[in-house]
Order: C-alpha cells, then structure tokens, then sequence
C-alpha cells in the first residue's frame, strides 16, 4: 500500500523519527562525533563531484556507484601513494564527513519539527546517505593507514555494521514494507556494495601479511565468506533485461550488459571482486576445509559482517562463474573500453584446475 494512502503512515513517521531523534543509540552518529575530533572539516557544499549516488568515489577506496578502475590487477587504492594524492583523497574524505554532519543536521530538524508531515522514506534515505558518507570517511583512514594489523579487523567490524544499520531501522520501526521499497534500489545496493568492498579490501591487504593470515585463517574465510556473500545480493536487487530480438544493432552492446545483469560500473567491479575474493579462498584456504567458515567468532555475534552465514560457498564454482562473465563482458561490448582481463583469465586457469 502506498505510503500516501496508507492509514498507519503518521504512526509510521512518529516511530522513525523517534528512533532517530535518539541518537546516542545510532552508530552512525557515534561514528561521525568520533570522527569529528580528527579533523576540522570544510564546507558541505565544497566538493561537488559525488551526488548522492556517490559518483567519482572509488579512486578514493570505496564508492557508492563507482566510475572505472581501470587497472591490471582489480584491487584497493594503490598503496605507496604520494603525499599529495593522499591529501586529494584526504581533502575527499573530509568533505564527505562533512556532508554526512550536514544529512545529520537535517534529519535533527525534520525529527524535531513535527515529523508526521514528513514521508518515512524521507527521514530514512537521509540516514542512510549519512551513514554512507560518514562510514566512507573512515574507510578511506583506514586504506590511508594500509588497514593496521592490531586494529583494523575490530574496525572494519564497526564499519560493517554501521552500513547494516538502515536495513535494520525499517524494520524496528514497524514499516510493513521490504526494505528496498524504502530506501530505493540505488542506496540499497549502495550499502551491500560498501560492505563487500571493504571486506574486499581488508581481505587484499591482510593476504599478505603470511604471520598473520596463518594465525586467523578461519577470520579470513568468514571475511571472505561474507564479502562475496554481500557483493552478490548487490548484484540481485534489479532483474536482467530480457532481450527481445527486435534490439537494433545500435543498441545491442547496450542490451548485452543489462541482460547480464549489469546496469553501471559497480556490478562490474561487484562481479570481479567477488570472483576474486573467490580465487583467494580457494588458493589460500584449499578446498573442502570449508566448513570452518561456521567457526565462531572472537567474540560473539560480531563477525565482519555481523550478520552470520552459515552455509559456506563453493569458491570454485562461484568464481569460474563471475570471472567468466566479466571477461565474457570486458572482451564483448566492453572490448576496447580500458578493462583488462588477463589477471581475471590466470584466475580462471587456476579455478579449472582440480587439485
């Protein structure tokens, strides 16, 4: 039932905006006051290149609708970066901060000014941008500082749970409608995007600290695990164009992406990511050892993605199937369009070969 002639809905609006109103009980807010004691930031309006999709954002490290990485390897941002792009992508972070303060604010006044006249999605789309900007600042402190050894996992923890908590919002406060349907299909894939990018990232540096992975091989299958997990419900909120034989030349690059279920960069990169992070599990982890994925926690119910899977992936099968569509794509009606496939066709060889 639509919001407009729904019966409940200034019901609806009240349990929001008092959830909301309580910010001490919202990480994001949490986030964003320890955030602010690190910098002093510049104005909301300073940077103007991300709108609320986030374009312009994975130079930086993550992104909610990302441009190209055009790169040999698909990875995080390089590290060993000089001093002045890391204070581009410093001065980035910073605006980002403050346009999360700026979404806050906003939020403080509509929750506080009579809010049964505000649509629900309203107070809920403004949260989540915020949560999405002010997470992306300390991601990029955390790729800036090459996610340190003693503390990024407790880190990266936070940070994943932070971009679960406007999902969770919808449904303590008793909105009767999927998520998606509140939030927009775009934020929505946002939130899984940045969370199975980040465990992306984490899983891409912590690979070669050998020490370390030895000692947590079991925390870095679950990093893996829900990555994947994260980048592939991404990849499941818009349905393939079917297409339909009357497709003019012209436009059949354009209907080959979207029948694959590709509608902009991110599924791309969602796509490679996740059959990367595939290779890695089984390369590194072996196969059939699995089932340690279902190893508790350090600590309980905190996994990276605080959110439990149970049933582990089949990293083979998974990864033979994204990598094959990705270089499918890249050497089909992306052919000539600056993404390489050399490093996702070794993975591929790897994946095929039984042990």
């Amino acid at each position: 039932m639509p919001w407009a002639v729904c019966e409940h809905c200034t019901t609806a609006n009240t349990s929001v905006a008092l959830w909301l109103y309580s910010y001490p009980r919202a990480k994001a807010w949490q986030h964003f006051l320890t955030a602010m004691k690190k910098i002093s930031y510049p104005s909301p309006n300073q940077d103007t290149r991300a709108t609320s999709r986030g374009e312009g954002r994975l130079a930086e490290g993550a992104s909610h609708n990302p441009t190209k990485q055009r790169q040999e390897q698909p990875g995080p941002p390089a590290r060993g970066d000089t001093r002045g792009s890391r204070h581009v992508r410093q001065e980035a972070a910073d605006t980002f901060l403050a346009k999360g303060s700026a979404a806050l604010e906003k939020l403080e006044a509509l929750c506080g000014e009579g809010s049964e006249n505000t649509h629900p999605s309203k107070l809920l789309q403004l949260y989540t941008q915020a949560v999405l900007d002010i997470t992306y600042f300390e991601e990029s402190q955390l790729v800036d500082e090459d996610f340190p050894e003693e503390t990024s996992l407790e880190k990266v923890k936070e940070l994943t749970s932070v971009l679960s908590e406007p999902e969770d919002l919808v449904t303590e406060c008793s909105i009767n409608e999927d998520p998606i349907n509140i939030l927009g299909t775009e934020l929505v894939e946002c939130l899984y995007w940045r969370r199975g990018a980040l465990l992306y990232m984490y899983c891409h540096t912590v690979k070669e600290r050998s020490e370390w992975l030895q000692e947590n091989i079991a925390i870095f299958k679950k990093c893996l695990n829900d990555g994947v997990r994260y980048l592939m419900k991404m990849l499941s909120f818009r349905c393939p164009l079917r297409i339909n034989e009357d497709v003019s030349l012209q436009d059949k690059d354009t209907a080959r992406l979207l029948s694959e279920g590709i509608f902009s960069d991110t599924h791309l990169l969602a796509m490679v990511y996740s059959g990367e992070m595939c290779y890695w599990g089984l390369k590194l982890c072996g196969e059939g050892e699995q089932e340690s994925l279902e190893t508790p926690d350090p600590a309980p119910d905190s996994g990276p993605g605080c959110r439990s899977h149970s049933a582990p992936l089949d990293f083979r099968e998974l990864g033979k199937s994204m990598l094959t569509k990705y270089v499918s794509v890249c050497e089909g009606p992306l052919h000539g369009q600056g993404w390489s496939t050399s490093s996702a066709k070794q993975m591929l060889c790897y994946l095929g070969t039984k042990k």
